[in-house]
C-alpha cells in the first residue's frame, strides 16, 4: 500500500473542517486518516505528533494522510481532500533588533548558550586596529539524492520498519514512546543509505505515519516524500545572522573576539545551533565573548546539517579573519599562524595533537601561496577578475559508546555484527578493514552486518563519530576473541567502547586549511572556482581512497554553500517558495574544478585505539569561508550574505 500526504497551505492556525468524503470514494483508498480520527501518539516531541490536533504550525505540515493500493490512486485521492483553515500571518521574518529573541537554555550538543572569558568589551575599545562587521547565510536545505521513505508493517504487536536513516538505534527510543511498544517490538532495517547530511540522524513525522497506516490498515505500507515535501518535513540548516568584532596590535596579534549569533527555531521545537562555539578555541585572544539567541518563529523544525554550527559560524568568523588582516595590511596566513593557541582557552587542557599550522603552512605551499599579490582587484585574465583566499578548518572529535559482536566458527568468514550505518561515507568498506586488520585475516574472511536495530547497539551516523565510536568496539570484540580458544561449534563475544579519562583529560579537534581561486566575470557577475587545495590533520586516515572522497565532499558542499544554496521562506505565505532541486541550486560537476587534497602524517591514540579522528564534517567547514576570501581579493568587494550570486556583484 502507499501513502500520500495533504499538506498545510497556511503556515500558522487552525483546521476548521476536513472533507475527506471525494477522496474516500476514489476506488483504492483503503484510509484517509486527519487529526479527528488518526491513532493517539504517545509522549513524544511536539513536532512529532502528527495528526494529533487541529494546530498548524508551519507549512506543509501534514493534516491528512491517505492510504491507497497504488502511488498514483493515492496521489490523486489527496487532491480531493477539502481542508478549510482560521488561518494568521505567519512570522518568519529573521532579524537581529528582534525584541523576542532569547538565550537557549543549551545549544545542540549540550554546548553552553554562551562565554566569556575576560573584558571583552574593554579589549575592544582598547584595540589599535579592530573590525566589527555582520555576515549572514541562510537557510539551506540537506537534500540527499535518496528522498526519505519508510516501509512499515505491523507483524501482530511487533513493528517492522525497512527506513533510510544514519542509524536504527537512534530511532528506537521515539518509535517505541509513540506506539506504546518495547525495544523488543521493535526493528529496524537500514543497512544502505544514499546519502542524508544530518537529515536521516533523527525521527521525522513520516516515519509516525508509515507506523500509524499500516496499523490502521494491517497492511505493508510504504511513504517515500517527494523533493519538494523534503523542504517542509526533515528539517534545515537555520539562517544566521553573526556580528563578529575582532581586536589586535599592529603586530596582528589578536588583544579580544566578540561572535554574537542570533538565528532560528520552529515555534514546535527548539534547535539552538552551536554556531559560534569553533570561535572559543580557534585564536588566542586573551578576552573573547560568544553568544546565542533565538527567533521562535513559525517555521519548520531545523535540525543538523553537516557540520552542524561550524560550517556558518567558522564561514563568519573566517571571513572577519581575513578583513582583519586586510585592516592591518598583513598576510592572512601569517595573521593565524601568528594567533594560534596551544591550549583550550575555555577547558585549560592541552589539545590531542594539534596540526593547523602544519596544515597551513602546507596547503601553502601546495597552493603557491607565495606568488599571491595581496593587492585586492589587480589581477584579472581578459574580463575575469582572479583572487585567491584562505581559510582554517575545526571540527570536534568524539567518541560515542558503541558495541560489536563477533562469531567465530571454525573454517567459515567472521561474523561482525554492529548497528553502524554507511550514508555514502566508505563505512562498508572501512569497518571491514579494520575488522580483518584486528582479526590478522584477509578482508574476505569478514562478513560484515550493520544498519540493524537487532544487531548490538553503536551510536548514529553523525558528528563525525563513525569510525572513531564503531573502530574500536570492534577492535576489543577482536582482542577478546583472539585471547579465546574457538571451540568446534564455534564462538561469539562482544566488545564495547566509548570515552574515557581522555574526553577530560584532552580536548581534540580535526584541524584543516583551505585555499581557493576564485574568477568573477565583471559583466555578468558569474563566480568560478577553478581550484582549492586543502590540507587535514585528522589522526591516522584508515582508508585513503574514501577519505579523499569524504573530504571532496565536504569540499564540494562548502563550494555549493558559498556559491549556489539559499531557501526563501515567502514571508507572506511561510513557505519555501524555492523547494524542488530546479530552484535551489546545488553544486555539480561543471562547478567543481581542480581540488588538491591532503593530509598531514598524525595518529592521534590519546583520542582512541585506532588513532583516528573523524573526516566527515571537517571538509566543508572551512571552505566557504577560503571562497568568499577568494572573491573579496578578486573583486575588491566583500558580500557578507551568502550565497555569491552573481547580481550581488552589482549592489
Amino acid at each position: 500500500m502507499f501513502v500520500a500526504l495533504v499538506q498545510s497551505t497556511v503556515a500558522k492556525g487552525r483546521i476548521t473542517s476536513i472533507d475527506v468524503s471525494a477522496a474516500q470514494a476514489v476506488p483504492g483508498v483503503l484510509a484517509v486518516l486527519t487529526h479527528e480520527d488518526a491513532p493517539r501518539l504517545g509522549d513524544v516531541a511536539e513536532e512529532l505528533l502528527v495528526l494529533q490536533s487541529d494546530r498548524v504550525q508551519y507549512a506543509g505540515q501534514p493534516v491528512a494522510v491517505v492510504v491507497a493500493e497504488t502511488s498514483e490512486v493515492a496521489r490523486d485521492a489527496v487532491g480531493r481532500v477539502v481542508v478549510r483553515y482560521d488561518a494568521q500571518r505567519p512570522d518568519v521574518d529573521l532579524r537581529a533588533d528582534r525584541d523576542d529573541l532569547y538565550p537557549p537554555e543549551k545549544l545542540m550538543g549540550g554546548f553552553e548558550t554562551d562565554s566569556v572569558i575576560g573584558d571583552v568589551d574593554a579589549a575592544l575599545a582598547a584595540a589599535p586596529v579592530s573590525v566589527d562587521v555582520t555576515y549572514e547565510t541562510p537557510n539551506e536545505h540537506n537534500n540527499p539524492i535518496e528522498m526519505h521513505a519508510t516501509v512499515a508493517r505491523w507483524d501482530g504487536d511487533v513493528l517492522r520498519m525497512w527506513d533510510a536513516n544514519q542509524g536504527p538505534h537512534n530511532l528506537v527510543p521515539v518509535i517505541t514512546e509513540a506506539f506504546g511498544i518495547t525495544a523488543d517490538q521493535l526493528h529496524i532495517t537500514s543497512p544502505y543509505v544514499g546519502g542524508a547530511f544530518g537529515s536521516k540522524a533523527f525521527t521525522h513525522v513520516h516515519q509516525l505515519i508509515a507506523g500509524m497506516a499500516a496499523k490502521v490498515t494491517g497492511r505493508t505500507v510504504k511513504v517515500e516524500l517527494t523533493r519538494q515535501q523534503m523542504f517542509s518535513l526533515v528539517g534545515h540548516r537555520t539562517p544566521t545572522i553573526q556580528r563578529l568584532r575582532l581586536g589586535a596590535l599592529p603586530d596582528g596579534t589578536m588583544t579580544a573576539i566578540s561572535h554574537e549569533v542570533v538565528e532560528h527555531t520552529s515555534q514546535n521545537a527548539e534547535f539552538a545551533e552551536q554556531t559560534a562555539t569553533a570561535t572559543r578555541l580557534m585564536y588566542a585572544a586573551p578576552a573573547r565573548r560568544t553568544t546565542h539567541r533565538l527567533a521562535k518563529l513559525d517555521v519548520p523544525a531545523p535540525t543538523i546539517m553537516r557540520a552542524p554550527g561550524e560550517a556558518p559560524g567558522m564561514y563568519a568568523l573566517e571571513s572577519a579573519v581575513d578583513e582583519l588582516a586586510e585592516a592591518l595590511g598583513m598576510d592572512p596566513v601569517e595573521l593565524r599562524l601568528r594567533n594560534e593557541p596551544e591550549r583550550d582557552p575555555e577547558r585549560d587542557v592541552p589539545w590531542s595533537t594539534r596540526n593547523l599550522v602544519a596544515c597551513l603552512r602546507q596547503g601553502a605551499e601546495r597552493f603557491g601561496w607565495a606568488d599571491r599579490d595581496p593587492r585586492p582587484g589587480v589581477r584579472a585574465d581578459g574580463r575575469w577578475l582572479v583572487g585567491t583566499g584562505v581559510a582554517a578548518s575545526t571540527y570536534p572529535t568524539r567518541r560515542r559508546p558503541s558495541q560489536a559482536r563477533i562469531e567465530a566458527v571454525p573454517g567459515k568468514p567472521f561474523v561482525v555484527s554492529i548497528d553502524a550505518s554507511d550514508i555514502g561515507t566508505g563505512a562498508w568498506t572501512a569497518l571491514t578493514q579494520i575488522a580483518a586488520d584486528a582479526l590478522g585475516v584477509p578482508m574476505d574472511d569478514v562478513d560484515l552486518r550493520i544498519g540493524d536495530s537487532r544487531l548490538p547497539k553503536a551510536s548514529g551516523a553523525g558528528g563525525s563519530t563513525g569510525i572513531t565510536s564503531w573502530g574500536p568496539a570492534i577492535i576489543a570484540a577482536a582482542q577478546e576473541l583472539r585471547d579465546r580458544e574457538v571451540p568446534p561449534g564455534g564462538l561469539t563475544v562482544t566488545g564495547s567502547s566509548g570515552p574515557g579519562d581522555e574526553a577530560e583529560q584532552y580536548s581534540s579537534h580535526a584541524f584543516g586549511a583551505h585555499f581557493a581561486e576564485v574568477r568573477v566575470d565583471r559583466d555578468s557577475g558569474e563566480v568560478r572556482v577553478p581550484r582549492m587545495t586543502a590540507v587535514f590533520a585528522a589522526g591516522r586516515i584508515i582508508n585513503p581512497t574514501t577519505a579523499r572522497s569524504q573530504f571532496l565532499g565536504g569540499m564540494t558542499m562548502g563550494l555549493s554553500m558559498a556559491l549556489h544554496e539559499e531557501a526563501v521562506l515567502d514571508a507572506t505565505h511561510g513557505h519555501y517558495a524555492n523547494h524542488d532541486l530546479a530552484e535551489y541550486h546545488v553544486a555539480t560537476n561543471a562547478d567543481v574544478g581542480e581540488v588538491d587534497i591532503s593530509w598531514v602524517d598524525e595518529v592521534d591514540e590519546l583520542h582512541n585505539p585506532l588513532g583516528a579522528k573523524g573526516i566527515g564534517e571537517v571538509g566543508i567547514v572551512g571552505s566557504a569561508a577560503a571562497i568568499g576570501n577568494a572573491y573579496a581579493h578578486a573583486t575588491g568587494r566583500r558580500v557578507r550574505d551568502l550565497p555569491l550570486t552573481p547580481d550581488k556583484f552589482f549592489r
